[in-house]
């Protein structure tokens, strides 16, 4: 079991049940899933970008990414239905912990001129989503071997109803939100 993992059953767990006031053990919220995803608008012109991203990606979150492809036709960036415009990874169970585990004790840290996260990236129903403008903050990647920087999207789902509930559960798991 993971280090994340263990400090959830261990102490998250009985806490978020205490606070939130829930009688039951497995009533508490819990992580879903993360999807991490990287977009790459100029694949359409360079194909070895796509590539490059995928290589990434893969190394990153410890499992071979998806190549999501354009759903419809925009003329004004040269993009044609089916054309591959960027890569996804979907982690659950041991590797989501992993991922998050790294995530909140490696990469956030390596981050230039960091302040907190955005509390505002909540949707409403405790599912949290954030970005970074580079693949470099994660140990994994080597800097010499990055031809173009490129961003990610973080989406962390949980099991939680409500925005707040979903908030309680990442700060407990140590995700260093910025106070409002």
């Amino acid at each position: 079991m993971d280090r994340l993992q263990q400090k959830y059953v261990a102490e998250v767990q009985p806490a978020l049940q205490q606070e939130l006031g829930l009688g039951n053990r497995m009533a508490t919220t819990r992580l879903l899933k993360i999807v991490v995803s990287m977009g790459v608008g100029r694949a359409t012109e360079n194909k070895k970008l796509l590539e490059e991203a995928a290589a990434h990606l893969g190394v990153i979150a410890g499992q071979k990414p998806v190549i999501c492809k354009a759903r419809k036709s925009v003329s004004n960036f040269k993009l044609r239905a089916g054309n591959p415009i960027g890569v996804k990874v979907t982690l659950r169970r041991q590797r989501m912990y992993e991922f998050l585990d790294r995530l909140i004790s490696v990469a956030i840290p390596r981050v230039r001129d960091f302040r907190g996260l955005n509390p505002d990236g909540f949707d409403g129903r405790g599912n949290y989503s954030m970005g970074l403008t580079e693949q470099n903050v994660f140990a994994e990647i080597d800097p010499d071997t990055v031809e173009t920087v490129l961003g990610m999207n973080i989406s962390i789902a949980t099991t939680a109803r409500n925005d707040p509930a979903g908030r309680l559960l990442l700060q407990k798991l140590g995700m260093p939100f910025r106070s409002a």
